[in-house]
């Protein structure tokens, strides 16, 4: 079973800079695709950005040319750096993990605050 551990949130003003970081554990299954969710206290879980195992990737129109989604496919890990951070962007951050031939990987999330 592949597990999976986010790291990198915090506290930061807005306009900061925080980079999240989630690997997966090795294990005998492929890790096809990545992603990161988050969510809002009071709100549902919502999909933010995707990254193929091609390094293809896509995101929420909300983060588009804030956030960057990259992959380390060496160290099974992958990365969210985030930018001109706002407000709206507090949440508890979760990474996913695809794996072929079996159930997804979930983290634990780690929460990211962006004061004002």
């Amino acid at each position: 079973q592949v597990q999976v551990v986010e790291s990198g949130g915090g506290l930061v003003q807005a306009g900061g800079s925080l980079r999240l970081s989630c690997t997966a554990s090795r294990s005998a299954f492929t890790i096809n695709n990545m992603a990161w969710y988050r969510q809002a206290p009071g709100k549902q879980r919502d999909l933010v950005a995707t990254i193929t195992s091609g390094g293809n990737t896509n995101y929420i129109d909300s983060v588009k040319g804030r956030f960057t989604i990259s992959r380390d496919n060496a160290k099974n890990t992958v990365y969210l750096q985030m930018n001109s951070l706002k407000p709206e962007d507090t949440a508890v951050y979760y990474c996913r993990a695809e794996v072929i031939g079996a159930l997804d990987a979930w983290g634990q999330g780690t929460l990211v605050t962006v004061s004002s």
